[in-house]
């Protein structure tokens, strides 16, 4: 039979984890940059030594602005010097007396070394410090306990190009995304090395819910419990949801004993914490469940450590270097809220990026290995195989032990066994047992207490806000809630957000309070100003869906019986009204991908043949994060609407896999993306012996309009280049690329400092792009490349036969280059129909050059030459230039060097001289 567990690992003891392995901690493989949390058994005889583990190298990445109160400090928080509080005596002389060791970069210690000299620490600290390393270790060995590899990718937050400027993580490309992986010795340098002394540290580690990124944090905890964090004295772990109670007063020291429980932070202890607070270690976990109290961010806190407040105000005082000034603050969070403005200026910034497919096919036979199943592992991953849509939302370490539950009660039943199709199957599949046990009126009392504290931002409940007792003994039994750890008072919460979200849709879906007419502002399709709420239970607008419309014997029926039917009924009929009546292609991609969610899970032929239907032609997600659900998503959908499709998926941070698997569709027949990651496609299919799928794809790569916004885009240009010159000398390739061959408009906006390095780079491979029609080099910061510039630029020319603009506005160009330009300009003679050399400083010896080679130039049409520096003299050779032109259409010729009344006269002569 399924059992009635929800989120609840197998039967076993409380014995002590095993400490991961060191090297999996802080090292990075030769062929991947991740972090590896494995969950291995090592005797302590086993452990290696921190001496012995590779190196890890930093990537370059954008710094963070620095602190106009501290010219020496990268943070923002750091306060000016005269916030800075009065040190005790004791403390500022063992800080004065302290060296730290610097690491070698030979022998690449991954894990920072401890200074060789630390004075001894009393007795009853080496205890508190034992004690509190035993309880890391002493996890509970559930699904909680399962360690795999976690990616964790340098970040920042950016600001959405939505109307509401939320802030959202920067998406990189898949490539980018690579060379900025990190280990942990990474995300925690030690002290000393990258700030100034009694300078806090505030590393934040984002990620969408369900992510891992509680796992992540508890993993650190542990980490430092096997020594392998020797730069800190203490870690203290505190789960934010424990802490979010207005009202309460707290001191420092009570704080820190809520994240030691049932340890207390002694006098002795307490002490040797303000002595050295740069040797302390303080995660705040799911920082999100702070956003009731973000007051925090406007208020102020004294210095005094001792003194009490409201929690709020010991964040400020943390967050503003004044309460333990020097230590470490890792804070894990949701990358959107209110919250986001002050994560945004933390030191250092990660994104925690999930599982992969192998790392989600690796947890599911460590769950497995776990539960004492080996002999089922091959058959549950058969399973997921066999539902790839699954498969994609296993990425989520969340949802990856949900499948992992489900399959096990499966297996149970029989080889005949099979996954839902859909998330709320899925959910369905897990609740269903534990609802035909319960209470009366247990689920619905529970789902409308996920969807109230749903809308208040929050996760947690009290025990005496649940109907009964009994109502509380059957969802803590069937894993439903749990208790908080840390909590003052008994306190509850969800197994996870996405349970949360499924209840709160259970809720939408049953619940008489909520008007048929009202439910379609739930699915989270419309503007912001016409829903009722923010969309923080963001799973829910699927779900309810899903609940909604799917067969109700097999779906809501198997949760609350078939006297529902009815009710269900009416709302399936005002949400089908809704959904047909929206147009998708007048959608925003995001909402886009959101109602392809939607209808997915409905499982009605009809909605989802009318979503495909509408989907445009041309489809644009540039800037929009494509996970491996929505990228699965996607490619169901193109395929099911039988008709041809141009992707732009550049910055959407797609995988390769996903990649392949959307450009490789018969359907698709153009596709933008980053030019590194389609490069990396490439080879990837090439070293698999794909030959037809590789030409296929390359003959639908465009690059078509490009423009050159930083020195990585032209780095991937000259990439691009090479690849095509070097299959022209292989004889077992033939032709040129037809992203190289086809590209005709190429834009130049590096501004004045990266321009000038960069446009030597461009040129070199200019002449490679035979059809390059429209040649902009002009920028609103201007590119300065300068006569030099015009001069390597001139030598391409005769290469160039189908130019037709060339735009050279802005670029400092003198009467040297001017004259360079028009020795070459005949080489265009027969393409060049429009030449802007606007806002330069050319006088009248470039001028007179230019009138020379004008009756030359039998296709120009245009010529732009305004605000440049030539005088009447200047002029009148051009005009006199221009009679002897009657191709030419227009000559851009005001200046504020050249008299107006020079300029009325020669506008009269000849009407194609236009002074705007």
């Amino acid at each position: 039979m399924v059992t009635g567990t929800f989120l609840v690992g197998p039967a076993s003891n409380s014995s002590a984890l095993p400490c991961p392995s060191p090297s999996a901690l802080f090292s990075k493989e030769p062929a991947s940059s991740q972090t590896r949390l494995e969950g291995t058994n090592l005797m302590p005889g086993e452990m290696h030594q921190a001496g012995q583990m590779p190196p890890t190298s930093s990537p370059a990445v954008r710094s963070f602005p620095k602190s106009p109160d501290r010219p020496g400090s990268t943070s923002p928080f750091a306060p000016s010097a005269a916030d800075l509080p009065s040190m005790p005596e004791p403390a500022l002389t063992s800080r004065a007396n302290m060296t730290e060791n610097e690491v070698s970069p030979t022998q690449g210690l991954a894990v920072h070394q401890v200074p060789s000299k630390l004075p001894k620490r009393p007795e009853g600290v080496e205890r508190f410090c034992h004690s509190l390393r035993d309880k890391y270790q002493a996890e509970p060995a559930g699904p909680e306990g399962i360690l795999v590899e976690v990616d964790l990718v340098r970040t920042q937050l950016e600001r959405s190009s939505s109307k509401n400027q939320e802030r959202e993580l920067a998406t990189l490309g898949w490539v980018e995304r690579q060379l900025a992986h990190v280990g942990l010795a990474e995300v925690l340098p030690a002290a000393g090395d990258c700030r100034r002394p009694r300078e806090t540290q505030v590393i934040a580690a984002l990620g969408k819910a369900g992510q891992g990124k509680s796992c992540w944090a508890r993993a650190v905890s542990q980490a430092w419990a096997c020594g392998q964090l020797p730069q800190y004295d203490f870690v203290f772990y505190l789960p934010c949801r424990c802490l979010d109670r207005p009202g309460d007063t707290y001191c420092l020291r009570d704080l820190l004993s809520l994240g030691s429980q049932p340890l207390v932070v002694d006098d002795e202890v307490w002490g040797h914490i303000l002595r050295r607070p740069d040797r302390v270690l303080l995660i705040l976990d799911a920082f999100e469940e702070l956003e009731a109290q973000d007051s925090f961010l406007h208020s102020t806190s004294g210095p005094v450590p001792t003194e009490p407040r409201s929690f709020p105000g010991l964040l400020a005082g943390l967050f503003q270097r004044k309460l333990l000034r020097g230590c470490t603050l890792l804070l894990t969070a949701r990358p959107r809220g209110r919250l986001a403005p002050s994560l945004s200026k933390a030191d250092a910034l990660f994104e925690v990026a999930g599982f992969s497919a192998e790392q989600a096919q690796t947890y599911v036979r460590r769950y497995f290995e776990r539960s004492g199943e080996t002999e089922r592992q091959e058959r549950a991953l058969a399973l997921l195989r066999g539902r790839p849509f699954l498969l994609s939302h296993s990425h989520s370490p969340t949802l990856c032990r949900s499948v992992c539950q489900l399959s096990e009660a499966l297996l149970e039943l029989g080889d005949e066994a099979e996954l839902p199709s859909t998330l709320t199957g899925l959910y369905v599949g897990l609740l269903g047992p534990a609802a035909r046990d319960s209470p009366p009126g247990a689920l619905m009392g529970l789902a409308r207490l996920a969807w109230e504290l749903g809308r208040r931002h929050r996760g947690t409940l009290r025990e005496d806000q649940l109907p009964s007792a009994a109502v509380r003994a059957w969802a803590v039994a069937k894993g439903l809630v749990q208790p908080t750890l840390g909590a003052r008072e008994t306190e509850l919460a969800f197994s996870s957000f996405l349970l949360q979200c499924f209840l709160g849709a259970v809720w939408l879906a049953l619940s008489s309070e909520i008007k048929d007419k009202e439910l379609p502002q739930y699915l989270a399709l419309t503007p912001r100003k016409k829903r009722p709420y923010d969309n923080w239970l963001e799973g829910t607008p699927r779900f309810l869906a899903g609940l909604v419309f799917q067969p109700h014997a097999h779906c809501l029926g198997a949760l609350a019986g078939p006297a529902t039917a009815p009710l269900v009924d009416r709302k399936q009929k005002v949400l089908t009204r809704y959904l047909k009546r929206l147009q998708p292609g007048t959608l925003r991609v995001g909402r886009l991908l959101e109602l392809l969610h939607c209808a997915h899970e409905t499982l009605d032929t009809g909605l989802w043949q009318h979503v495909v239907q509408g989907l445009p032609a041309r489809l644009s997600f540039l800037g929009t994060r494509l996970t491996p659900p929505s990228t699965h998503m996607l490619g169901s959908a193109l395929e099911a609407a039988g008709r041809d499709f141009s992707l732009d998926l550049r910055s959407t941070g797609i995988d390769p896999s996903g990649l392949g698997s959307l450009v490789g569709l018969s359907c698709v027949t153009h596709f933008r993306a980053a030019l590194s990651d389609t490069v990396r496609l490439w080879e990837s299919l090439q070293q698999r012996g794909e030959a037809k799928l590789l030409q296929a794809v390359e003959e639908k790569f465009t690059i078509e309009p490009f423009k050159a916004k930083s020195m990585k885009d032209i780095e991937d240009l000259g990439n691009l280049v090479q690849i095509q010159r070097t299959r022209s000398s292989s004889e077992d390739t033939a032709g040129e690329l037809p992203a190289v061959r086809d590209l005709k408009k190429l834009e130049f906006a590096l501004g004045p400092t990266l321009g000038p390095q960069a446009f030597p780079r461009l040129v070199r491979i200019l002449e490679s792009f035979s059809s390059l029609q429209h040649l902009d080099l002009d920028s609103l910061s201007e590119n300065k490349i300068g006569d030099e510039g015009v001069a390597q630029l001139s030598a391409t020319f005769p290469q160039l036969r189908a130019l037709e603009t060339l735009n050279l506005s802005q670029n400092s160009i003198t009467d040297v280059g001017a004259c360079k330009l028009a020795e070459a300009l005949p080489s265009l003679a027969v393409s060049l129909l429009r030449l802007s050399l606007y806002n330069n400083c050319i006088c009248d010896m470039g001028a007179e050059s230019l009138a020379h080679v004008l009756p030359r130039m039998a296709s120009l049409r245009v010529l732009d030459v305004q605000y440049n520096k030539f005088t009447a003299v200047g002029a009148q050779q051009l005009a006199a230039s221009l009679r002897k032109c009657p191709h030419v259409e227009t000559l851009a010729m005001w200046t504020p060097t050249i008299p107006f009344g020079v300029q009325e006269h020669l506008q009269q002569l000849d009407s194609r001289i236009s002074l705007r």
